[in-house]
């Protein structure tokens, strides 16, 4: 069944939406795509940064361990929101036990949303002060097929916070399947985008500072086969295979995510594995190795804040699904404008206009 959302009325009724875009879908001589970006690998930890998030993505195939996810959320804590998107995950009061156990010493959920087997949870500090959250909200979008009769729903769960004058939107989507529905993708990408807060608009509200997308988008290699790609990436030479990556080849034509960035994808694609090995598929199908999970990051307006990519990982450890966990540790920094310093009146001295102005321009140069 196709994507009810990209043709007929229902593609009408979501393009006459207000514009409250989280990607840029229209091509232009001006669009960059997906720009990358290296890791710097050393996080000064609440020195140079005003908040540090971990994100975590994982397709769990409908299975789960403490263990597991304990291993995924790590024993470093040296952050403090922790972002976990999940697809195909169990059922969510199961999970969220887990996740709260793995994290009781130092986090504590302050939110979730949940769209069957897609799951956006969000933790921060156990001592975070209340005042640090000014503004929580939650939203899901469904695209049409049969996802969610059998348990496994695509669309995306998304979670707005304002957390320390820090306006953040974390989007967890889960897209269509199969190298083929590159189109089905775009376009759900965009409608989710659409989509996404829009039915309490506000005009006059003020834009988030960055925009973090993760999740299973799906997205293949195209235009090459099984045995060459798992030759090139058993060699160590996976890089080669950037070239044939859906996702950039679809940013860079400026269908999607234009003006976003992601890490370098310098671990091995994540899909498709046997379940509790590190061996790509064997079955009948022996599909293509593909990047399907992914972790994207927006800044709305680089000279308000600063956003640092301290590392971009697989981890190739966890064996519980066909898909590999993948995770990412970005720090952000507000930049203050700087303020001018007050004119000191004298009452024994008469400054003109003229020298007034002249001041004034000094200091703002």
């Amino acid at each position: 069944m196709g994507n009810l959302f990209c043709k007929g009325k229902n593609y009408s009724r979501w393009k006459r939406r207000p514009m409250m875009s989280f990607i840029h879908n229209q091509a232009s001589p001006t669009h960059i795509g997906i720009r990358t970006v290296e890791a710097e690998n050393v996080c000064n930890f609440s020195t140079h940064s005003d908040l540090c998030i971990s994100i975590a993505t994982w397709n769990m195939n409908g299975q789960v361990s403490f263990e597991e996810l304990a291993d995924m959320v790590g024993s470093n804590r040296e952050f403090e929101l922790l972002a976990v998107g999940l697809q195909e995950a169990p059922k969510e009061r199961k999970v969220a036990t887990l996740l709260k156990e793995a994290l009781h010493e130092t986090h504590t959920m302050i939110g979730k949303v949940i769209m069957g087997s897609l799951q956006l949870y969000l933790f921060g500090p156990s001592n975070a002060k209340k005042s640090s959250i000014t503004e929580l909200k939650m939203d899901k979008q469904s695209i049409g097929g049969f996802g969610g009769i059998i348990g496994r729903k695509k669309g995306a769960v998304a979670i707005r916070i304002n957390y320390k004058g820090i306006r953040i939107v974390f989007i967890s989507c889960h897209l269509s399947a199969h190298a083929s529905k590159v189109e089905e993708r775009n376009c759900e990408c965009r409608h989710i985008s659409h989509s996404l807060f829009s039915k309490n608009w506000n005009p006059y509200s003020r834009p988030s500072h960055i925009t973090i997308w993760l999740g299973d988008l799906n997205y293949r290699l195209q235009g090459i086969d099984t045995y060459p790609a798992r030759n090139l990436i058993n060699n160590d030479l996976h890089q080669r295979l950037h070239g044939k990556d859906q996702l950039l080849q679809e940013a860079g034509r400026g269908q999607i995510f234009n003006g976003f960035c992601e890490g370098t994808l310098t671990f091995k694609p994540t899909y498709k594995y046997n379940k509790g090995s590190s061996n790509y598929d064997t079955s009948y199908k022996v599909r293509v190795p593909a990047w399907t999970d992914r972790i994207l990051f927006k800044i709305e307006d680089e000279s308000d804040i600063e956003a640092t990519l301290h590392s971009y990982e697989s981890m190739d450890e966890i064996n519980g699904s066909d898909h590999k966990p993948v995770k990412a540790h970005l720090c952000l920094r507000l930049i203050r404008q700087r303020r001018l310093p007050p004119i000191i009146e004298n009452s024994n001295s008469i400054i003109n206009s003229n020298n007034n102005n002249n001041n004034i321009n000094q200091l703002s140069s």
